[in-house]
C-alpha cells in the first residue's frame, strides 16, 4: 500500500488562517515539502508544528522528484505547501502531483485559503463566471493578446502581479477599456491590507506609482454589448506594440481581437501608425 502526499493549503498572510485538518495534517506528517522552508518554518513554530521541512521548488531536480515518488510509494506520509495559499495555483508544485499520481499514491486536498478567490470575494464586482490567468506576459505581442483577450472575456478575470508591475498593466488595461470596473487587493488578510475599487481609469490614477506588498487583480467581465469602437485608443495601442518591436500581422491581430475589427480594417490602421 502507498503512502500519501497532502496537498495543504496555508494562510495568505495571517497565521490564524489554517484549518484544523492543515494543522493536523502538518503534524502528522513525515516531511512537510515546502517552496520556502524559512517561511514554513514560521508557520510551523507559531502552531508548534515540529515536523521536519525540506525544500521542494521550480528549481528541483527531476531526480529529487523522483526519488520522493518512490519514498511515496513505499508508505510515506508527505505534506506538500507553497510560500502561501493553495498550492498548484501559479506555484511548482504540479510536477509532484503529477508524478505522484501516475506512480498511483494517493494524493488529497487540503482545502483552504487562497489570494484568488479571496479577493474575488471582496472585489464588490460582478462576478457570476471567472477565470484565473496568474501572471500576465511581461511585453511584446504576447502581452498585448493577453490584455486583448482580458478586455473582451465576459467572465471577470484574477491575475497576480509584482506590485512595481502593477502601474503599467492598469495603465495598458485602462487605454483598452478605461471605464471597466476593477479592484486591486493588495497585502490580503496581512496588517495593512487594502481593497481599492473604481474603473481602471480610476485606478491606473491611484497607483501611477508602485505600492509595496503583494497584489491580486480583479477585472470585471465585458458587458454583453459591445461599445463603440475607438478608433484613438486603437491607435494608441497600435504605436505601443510597435514600439515594443511587435511586427505588423501581429499587432494587427491583437487589435481585432481587442476592438471587434476585420483583419483588413485592423491591418489598415497598424499600416497609418507605422507610417507617422
Amino acid at each position: 500500500m502507498t503512502g500519501r502526499l497532502s496537498v495543504v493549503a496555508t494562510p495568505i498572510g495571517n497565521l490564524e488562517d489554517i484549518t484544523l485538518r492543515a494543522l493536523r495534517t502538518l503534524k502528522e506528517a513525515d516531511l512537510i515539502l515546502a517552496e520556502d522552508t524559512r517561511r514554513t518554518k514560521t508557520l510551523c513554530s507559531h502552531h508548534g508544528i515540529q515536523t521536519p521541512l525540506r525544500p521542494f521548488h521550480a528549481h528541483t531536480p527531476d531526480h529529487v522528484v523522483a526519488e520522493i515518488v518512490e519514498q511515496l510509494r513505499g508508505g510515506a506520509s508527505f505534506a506538500l505547501v507553497t510560500d502561501a495559499g493553495t498550492p498548484l495555483v501559479s506555484d511548482p508544485g504540479a510536477r509532484l502531483t503529477a508524478a505522484a499520481c501516475d506512480a498511483g499514491v494517493r494524493v488529497e486536498p487540503i482545502p483552504g485559503p487562497s489570494a484568488a478567490l479571496a479577493a474575488l470575494a471582496a472585489s464588490g464586482l460582478r462576478i457570476g463566471s471567472f477565470r484565473f490567468v496568474a501572471f500576465l506576459p511581461r511585453a511584446g505581442t504576447k502581452r498585448g493578446e493577453a490584455l486583448a483577450a482580458l478586455v473582451r472575456a465576459p467572465e471577470a478575470t484574477v491575475m497576480f502581479e509584482a506590485a512595481n508591475r502593477l502601474p503599467g498593466t492598469l495603465a495598458d488595461l485602462a487605454r483598452l477599456a478605461p471605464e471597466r470596473r476593477a479592484a486591486v487587493a493588495r497585502e490580503l488578510t496581512k496588517l495593512h491590507e487594502e481593497i481599492a475599487r473604481g474603473t481602471l481609469a480610476e485606478l491606473a490614477s491611484r497607483f501611477a506609482e508602485a505600492p509595496r506588498g503583494e497584489v491580486t487583480l480583479v477585472v470585471e467581465g465585458a458587458p454583453e454589448t459591445t461599445a463603440p469602437f475607438d478608433e484613438s485608443a486603437a491607435l494608441r495601442q497600435a504605436k505601443v506594440l510597435l514600439a515594443e518591436g511587435g511586427r505588423t500581422k501581429e499587432v494587427a491581430k491583437v487589435l481585432a481581437e481587442a476592438h471587434g475589427l476585420s483583419a483588413r480594417d485592423a491591418y489598415a490602421l497598424v499600416l497609418r501608425v507605422a507610417a507617422t
